[in-house]
């Protein structure tokens, strides 16, 4: 594996994968997100990942001063196109290659690929990365930006509830809620449950790895035998609340309120 660094710098750059792993690599917590993940989908999950931080070899490279983008490219051709700011920040975008204390499986970009915190995976995650093309997005563009997604893709603030399921009966009496809501490079400020429309009941909260990975909740809900609708919400620790408004997953990412529908039984 050779990795370039080409494009609007000062001076290329070529890494082979022994020079990668002699450097002073550093691990990190980060929940990564796909584009398609709808409201209260599963296409999102947390690992850690061992890598060098993107900011250093783009800082051997030196972008210019007009260059705004780096458009990554995959050994089988796939292009990302990630802000430059974001992988030059105190974020800690990795060029990873390990995944929760073992070398980076083959299936998630062995041997080198890139983890940037805070933006879908179609801006940012490329796998078995091979280039970072320091450049402009009015000069190139990504795989997916011509399909009609947008350019830039931050992952946008959620929550999900995860127990119960929707769809489940469960006996009356207090009922457990709990699920996982992110806020990335935020971090999650509180999580809201609601039942039947009603008013916003705060949920406990536990302390986040950091603001870069999601943060679990849960809450008590006495429910008598009935049918409930119950939804849930999250504001970031800037005081966003997330957007109630149904969106589809096209062309940025999906927004809503998760709800799921509980029938309790007496």
């Amino acid at each position: 594996m050779v990795l370039r660094v080409t494009g609007m710098v000062e001076r290329e750059v070529e890494l082979d994968f022994a020079s990668l792993l002699a450097k002073p690599l550093i691990e990190r917590h980060v929940t990564i997100a796909c584009v398609s993940n709808p409201v209260g989908g599963d296409l999102i999950g947390n690992a850690r990942w061992l890598g060098w931080p993107v900011r250093e070899l783009l800082g051997q490279a030196g972008p210019r001063a007009e260059a705004d983008m780096v458009l990554s490219r995959s050994a089988d051709g796939w292009t990302a196109g990630t802000p430059l700011e974001v992988l030059t920040d105190n974020r800690d975008a990795l060029l990873a290659v390990g995944m929760n204390g073992e070398p980076l499986p083959l299936e998630h970009g062995f041997p080198v690929r890139l983890v940037v915190p805070g933006l879908y995976g179609y801006v940012s995650a490329t796998k078995w990365v091979t280039e970072l093309k320091v450049t402009r997005f009015a000069d190139d563009a990504a795989y997916w930006t011509p399909r009609g997604w947008s350019e830039r893709g931050p992952i946008k603030t959620s929550s999900r509830i995860d127990v119960p399921r929707g769809g489940r009966s469960v006996p009356a009496g207090t009922i457990t809620f709990g699920g996982v809501a992110w806020a990335q490079h935020t971090g999650i400020g509180k999580v809201e449950l609601r039942v039947n429309r009603g008013p916003w009941r705060e949920a406990r909260l536990a302390p986040g790895i950091s603001v870069d990975t999601w943060y679990q909740w849960t809450l008590d809900v006495d429910l008598t035998p009935g049918q409930y609708e119950v939804q849930v919400r999250a504001t970031d620790l800037r005081g966003a609340s997330q957007d109630e408004e149904q969106r589809p997953v096209a062309p940025d990412g999906a927004t809503g309120f998760h709800t799921v529908r509980v029938d309790v039984k007496s």
